[in-house]
């Protein structure tokens, strides 16, 4: 009963995005107001409450949550900083404990080819991963750059090291990848009312324990409506395969968001 009410509140407490080993740092860049050198979007929340049907069997929460997001543009150059974490326990067990911290720099960024270089921690405990680093490079093709539309094309590789617990078992297993990596990013405003977006990553690393390689996908779809000038209906489609788990977790996560937004 208790554990049927905690994946309720886990709902109810935070909608985040597919927890998967990919960050899909695509869907996190802020739009640049050409106004501004510095962008900084920040929301956390705090939820702590005791509420039982019955004195013998009492159901604590405590929970938090908190974003950073925040772009620097001071002149060629782009720095980006995005985190994000999450926690809920209910009772005395852990529900959620998510959390990541990425940097990146976007060198020459208006060019329509530019490098970037990237650093990443990040912890999945409900998956059993903790810690997970990475450090890489990638070339960023922007082939189609309208203000209606919008077509990018990421190329690199990156040194990732994992260290994941093995599901019902007190041992850990440690992993360290060179892997290439690949993403796809666009945007289509199809008219005033409605537009697209999308983001896909692939990436693939071998591994010499099992003499094959091991697959990586993440993908993001938003379809916004714009009702009125202040009310919009979304949609969102995100998902995360991963064929050869280094544990054996599930292989196909998704996450399907709909709902209105208001704004003032």
């Amino acid at each position: 009963m208790i554990k049927s009410i905690g994946i309720a509140l886990l709902f109810l407490f935070t909608v985040f995005t597919s927890q998967s080993q990919i960050l899909n740092i695509e869907q996190h860049r802020l739009a640049k107001d050409t106004t501004k050198t510095f962008i900084l979007k920040s929301t956390g929340g705090l939820n702590i409450f005791n509420r039982s049907a019955a004195e013998s069997s009492p159901v604590n929460l405590f929970g938090y949550n908190f974003k950073v997001n925040s772009i620097l543009y001071p002149k060629k150059h782009a720095y980006i900083f995005i985190s994000q974490f999450d926690y809920l326990r209910i009772n005395d067990s852990d529900f959620l404990n998510f959390g990541f911290a990425h940097f990146r720099t976007d060198f020459f960024r208006k060019r329509k080819v530019n490098p970037e270089v990237f650093a990443q921690y990040s912890f999945d405990n409900f998956r059993g991963l903790f810690p997970r680093w990475v450090f890489g490079a990638s070339m960023r093709h922007k082939f189609i750059n309208e203000p209606k539309a919008r077509l990018i094309m990421g190329i690199g590789a990156f040194y990732e090291r994992e260290v994941w617990q093995y599901p019902g078992e007190d041992f850990k297993i440690s992993t360290n990848f060179v892997k290439p990596s690949t993403y796809l990013s666009t945007h289509i405003t199809l008219n005033d009312y409605l537009s697209l977006n999308g983001v896909f990553y692939y990436q693939v690393g071998f591994d010499k324990s099992i003499g094959g390689l091991r697959n990586r996908t993440n993908g993001n779809i938003d379809i916004n409506s714009k009702i009125t000038d202040r009310l919009s209906f979304n949609n969102s489609f995100e998902f995360a395969f991963e064929d050869k788990p280094i544990v054996p977790i599930t292989r196909f996560i998704f996450n399907i968001r709909t709902g209105f937004s208001l704004d003032f």
